[in-house]
Formats: structure tokens, sequence, C-alpha cells
């Protein structure tokens, strides 16, 4: 059995406390931390878990194993860093820092320190997900020739109009770092990292803010396969996620949950998640918790078992690089290196 504490009871804490109370035969919580009295009871009230207001104790107590950190994207490299000093085990909620330099250095102390660091990015984890990636894994599509993302979330004005959302100083970013970051992680996991892109990004004229809001973007593969990028927060009233894989013996699509692909020999395969919500819409939280329950359940396996999460530190970099490497050729209007 192990114990772990939780670090940040804001909006993201629901779907993670319903898979640790899924769990509990396997992981128990040995308090949940937040600065704020009012969250602290909100979530003893809903869940039942032991609440401090006591952070230093958290790190202190040789007892803990792992702390799950679901605090602001600007405090995850200190947080990480007392985890490190202290020998605890990280389950740490995506981005992993609000830039890129600031991530490396996470993933650096991690690994220093020889703790287990995952990464909720959760969409790994859906069964589409994984039948495609069985797919790729078996050759049925043939060799790449187009990879491309589509994220169509709708945010209203008031989720902005909360203190620090949508800033640099807080998130990082805007809808690449904040919401396309699941569905570019995912597809990178299937196609692998562009060699470069191109792109434009924007603040539209839907929100007040300080990052993007929408995003297009073009890659080039190693291999010369092309594909596009396309993400926004501004598509009222939200439409799934999908991703397209284009190879030279057939041709796959995910839309939001399901899964259907065609291939030259005639065939055909189609797979149907039926317990993913929306989470595209006004409610960012609008959706089911299994895959954060798989992610945490890998993550326990991975420190029973002594490997890396499926999703590690150094996996997760990747999907920041992406985005770095996107926002610099909004910002240059030239073709950046991934």
């Amino acid at each position: 059995m192990k114990r772990i504490a939780v670090i940040g009871l804001g909006m993201a804490s629901g779907p993670h406390a319903k898979s640790l109370r899924d769990l509990e035969d396997r992981v128990a919580v040995a308090a949940a931390y937040s600065p704020t009295e009012a969250r602290r009871k909100a979530f003893a009230e809903a869940w039942g878990f032991p609440v401090t207001d006591d952070l230093d104790g958290i790190f202190s107590d040789a007892a803990i194993d792992a702390v799950m950190i679901l605090a602001p994207p600007n405090t995850h490299l200190d947080l990480v860093e007392r985890a490190a000093a202290a020998g605890k085990h990280v389950l740490l909620e995506k981005p992993l820092e609000i830039s890129l330099g600031r991530a490396e250095r996470l993933v650096a102390i991690a690994e220093q320190a020889g703790i287990k660091l995952g990464v909720v990015l959760q969409h790994r984890f859906r069964p589409v997900s994984l039948a495609l990636s069985d797919l790729i894994a078996q050759g049925r599509l043939g060799d790449l020739v187009s990879a491309s993302a589509k994220l169509a979330n709708w945010r209203p004005q008031s989720y902005y109009d909360q203190p620090g959302r949508g800033t640099r100083a807080r998130d990082g970013g805007g809808v690449l770092l904040t919401q396309g970051i699941h569905t570019l992680d995912l597809l990178i996991s299937l196609a692998g990292m562009p060699a470069e892109v191109s792109a434009f990004a924007t603040t539209t004229p839907v929100h007040r803010m300080e990052t993007e809001d929408l995003v297009a973007g073009a890659m080039r593969f190693a291999n010369g396969a092309l594909g596009t990028i396309h993400a926004t927060t501004t598509a009222y009233p939200g439409l799934p996620d999908s991703i397209e894989l284009i190879g030279t013996k057939g041709t796959a699509r995910i839309d939001g949950t399901k899964l259907f692909a065609a291939f030259h020999d005639g065939s055909a395969f189609s797979e149907e998640d039926g317990a993913l919500g929306g989470g595209a819409g006004a409610d960012p939280m609008a959706f089911p918790h299994h895959h954060h329950r798989a992610v945490l359940s890998d993550f326990l396996d991975a420190i029973d078992e002594d490997r890396e999460p499926k999703v590690g530190g150094r996996e997760a970099l990747k999907v920041h690089r992406l985005i770095d490497a996107l926002l610099r050729a909004a910002q240059t209007g030239q073709r950046e290196r991934v």
C-alpha cells in the first residue's frame, strides 16, 4: 500500500480524487494540501480525505511515498525539487512547467534524485488511442504520409477572468500549453516528432487574455510526411478533438470517442470509447475519470516494478519541445526546428 499526498485542490482535483478512491486498495491519501481554507474544507467534505495546511509537513513525513502535484504550472519546479530532495515520487499534472527551460530543469532534478516522475497526459490511455497505436505497431498503415491534429474547444470569457488564467506568469501559455498539449502529445506518440514546423498564433477578438487562443501550424517529418495543427478555445460550443494519420497502406482517424481506419486491402477497423465524455466546452471538467485512473494505476505500477511511467518526464518533454517550436515559429515567421 502506497501513501500519497495531494498538493493543490483546484479544478483539476476532481478526477484525481475519484481515481484515488477507486484505487484505495493500492494507495492511501495521507494528506491533501491547499493554502486556501475553503478549498481544503470543500475537498474534505466531498471526498473524506484528510486535509492539511502544512506543506512542509508533507515533505518531511518519511511515511509518505509520493506526491500528486495539481498546483498551478509555475509552482511545479519548486515542488518537484522539494519532493526530489525528500525522496518522494511525483505524479504531476500537465504541463511540466511554464517554459521549456524550466521543464527541462524539472526533469533533470527528478532523474538525478532517482525518483519516479509521471505526467498526467491521459489521452494516451484512451481505448481508441491504444487501438490506433496497435494498428501502427502492426504496420497496418504503412509508412507515414501525413499526420494532423485539430482541437476545437470553447472557453467563455469567464474562464479567462479567473486570476492568472491564460497568463504567461502562471500558466506559461494559452491554448497549446493548457488545452492542446493533450492532443499534440497523443499525435506525436503515434506519428513521432516532426523535424520542423511553421505557424501562426493569435489572440482573437473572442477573448480578453494575454496568451494565444488560436494557433494554425504546419509540420514536416523527417521522412517527408506533412501535417497540420489547428488548436483553439474559440469554437463554440466545443467540438471533439481529432487526429488523422495517412499512410501508404491506409488512413486512420480519431474523432473524440471514435476511431475508424480503412486499408488499401479493402479491410477496415473501428473502435469507440463509450466512457469518454466532453471537456471541449464551457465546462472543461465535463468528462469521466477513467483515463486519469489509468494514469494513476500506471504510476503505481512504475513504482512497484521500478520502471518509468508510460508518460515520464523525458517523454513529456517531447510535446513541450513541439509547442515551443510552434510558438517560436509564430513569433519569428520562420520555419523552426523541433
